[in-house]
């Protein structure tokens, strides 16, 4: 009587580490955006505020974690290089879509600012995303530089304090320290916003000019 061989097919093996936590991030997202998005009528916004910059503070941890697993422990396979940048981008598309949402209203020039923002980090990532689809048919695979890791930090910067920034001033003591203009322009908001951008745009320029000689255009 022979003995049963154990399955070894794909389906029976468990999610490594890595692959387990992007999968996490991507569950987070949605969860993220319907907090952030329920009306002041059903919870209070600082309630809302607080749960939705833990989430995405806790989701972008789980971004820096995967990936530095994966490589130390030789984890890396083909489900984590598809779905960990796919995470990534609803990460960032997700919070700045509620961020446009949610404040928006304060100002036209914050809802132009932010309406600006969300269409470049889209169009942005669109345009990287087609790249590598078109590199990888040539058989490159282009690394993440030291670049696009900063984009990813100033980002996570940005969506984070535009969440943080006005809940802080509703603490009494600190709202009567700082000047009205401040408090109403929130200028830690401006100033990362701005920032990110320049680094989203830059790291955009930089990943063209190293893809341009994989593009033929009689292919």
């Amino acid at each position: 009587m022979s003995k049963r061989q154990p399955n070894t097919s794909p389906s029976s093996r468990s999610m490594n580490l890595p692959n387990k936590l992007t999968v996490l991030r991507i569950c987070m997202v949605p969860v993220f955006v319907v907090v952030m998005m329920l009306p002041d009528a059903w919870v209070n916004h600082i309630i809302t505020g607080i749960i939705g910059a833990f989430l995405f503070i806790s989701a972008s941890v789980t971004d820096m974690l995967d990936g530095k697993i994966a490589r130390k422990y030789n984890l890396v396979t083909d489900f984590g290089k598809l779905m960990d940048p796919l995470a990534d981008k609803f990460m960032v598309i997700g919070a700045l879509t509620v961020i446009l949402y949610r404040y928006g209203g304060v100002s036209p020039a914050l809802h132009v600012f932010f309406t600006i923002t969300l269409l470049i980090v889209v169009f942005r990532e669109l345009a990287v995303t087609s790249l590598r689809l078109v590199a990888s048919k040539s058989g490159v695979v282009v690394a993440a530089n030291m670049l696009g890791k900063i984009k990813t930090v100033t980002q996570i910067v940005f969506v984070s304090t535009t969440i943080i920034e006005p809940m802080l001033y509703e603490i009494p003591f600190l709202g009567k320290l700082l000047p009205d203009w401040w408090t109403s322009n929130v200028p830690l908001t401006w100033a990362t916003g701005i920032v990110a951008m320049i680094f989203t745009v830059w790291s955009g320029i930089i990943y063209f000019r190293v893809m341009w000689q994989y593009l033929d255009p009689e292919q």
